[in-house]
């Protein structure tokens, strides 16, 4: 997650940082927009992103160009959101719950088992709820271009014994997302420890976590099975990615491109539904293939779950007036 202390103080001075270090010159060209995401090439999500800037491309011709950096080869996942709102990227792409304490209300979605209903990821784009986060991301440096829906299937992973029921995760040292989830782990006895995606292989490796938490497809692409061999598959959470730019840049663009920009922003929406739709049903079946032992939770299993994971998230996040009025508007839906 990286030190939520100093993402804050840097989309503070975002604004005079931009003004320093964009010169004339560095800014004559305007028509080149870089984008840097943490995924790995074979996730469906990276693929739908290159399909995006193609998209953009292929509108807006001459007036701009989309460069894609995947796997964090431009700049690292913790950093993105710095980087973006500073100006010295154009564009990033960040799952949900890397905002952390920065704009805890991107984690709405992290409500256990609040979040499954394929409707309302569909409903999502032009919503009041989206707007309202959108104004949110405004305030702190960045515009957002794009919502991607990830997943609803997420995927509990363990070595030599299976996490189902409750007491399970009693003493279970595993992968945290942000501060209101991890308070439903915490519930579940559980030592929950937030990182990005690209670093819960490494610690799953070498013994930092025992117990990985991602989407189904994730574990897939990201090769889990290699060193985990027990997979409780489970729609705990609802998880997106957004794309994001830095508004001064967006700005300075043309028309056209902007047009474009927000074409393929609606266009990838519908996309990303219904490849992570594709994604989920395929994994489950590819974790097996790999030796893994899938364990597809019960409609009991989940609810036992639930009834201890959720009104510890709630105690969490809805603790001030920007989370109730999120979910006022996302009743609506």
């Amino acid at each position: 997650m990286g030190n939520q202390m100093t993402i804050v103080a840097s989309l503070a001075l975002a604004a005079t940082a931009f003004t320093l270090t964009h010169t004339p010159t560095a800014m004559a060209a305007g028509d080149t927009m870089r984008c840097s995401h943490q995924l790995p090439p074979g996730h469906h999500i990276a693929k739908v992103v290159d399909k995006w800037a193609a998209e953009i491309k292929s509108r807006a011709g001459e007036d701009l160009d989309v460069q894609v950096f995947g796997a964090n080869s431009l700049v690292p996942a913790k950093q993105n959101i710095v980087s973006v709102a500073k100006g010295d990227v154009e564009c990033a792409l960040s799952v949900n719950f890397q905002w952390g304490k920065t704009l805890p209300i991107m984690n709405v979605t992290l409500a256990p088992y609040a979040f499954g209903d394929l409707d309302l990821w569909r409903k999502w784009p032009k919503s009041e709820a989206a707007a309202f986060l959108g104004e949110k991301l405004l305030e702190k440096g960045v515009r957002n271009v794009a919502w991607l829906f990830t997943t609803n299937t997420s995927v509990f992973t363990s070595k030599d014994k299976p996490l189902i029921a409750p007491e399970d995760f009693k003493g279970v040292k595993i992968r945290g997302l942000a501060p209101a989830f991890n308070a439903s782990l915490e519930a579940l006895g559980a030592a929950p420890s937030s990182m990005s995606g690209s670093k819960v292989y490494q610690a799953l490796a070498t013994g930092v976590i025992d117990a990985g938490l991602t989407d189904v497809a994730a574990a897939v692409s990201r090769k889990y099975f290699e060193v985990q061999d027990k997979f409780t598959v489970t729609p705990v959470i609802s998880v997106y990615f957004h794309v994001y730019v830095n508004p001064k840049w967006y700005d300075g663009l043309s028309d056209k491109a902007k047009v474009a920009i927000e074409s393929a922003g609606d266009k990838a929406a519908v996309w990303a539904i219904e490849a992570s739709q594709k994604a989920a049903e395929a994994a489950p079946g590819q974790l097996s293939e790999k030796g893994g032992a899938v364990h597809i939770a019960t409609d009991a299993e989940n609810k036992a779950l639930e009834a201890v994971m959720r009104p510890a998230f709630d105690a969490s996040f809805a603790s001030d007036d920007d989370s109730r009025k999120l979910i006022e508007l996302l009743g609506k839906l």
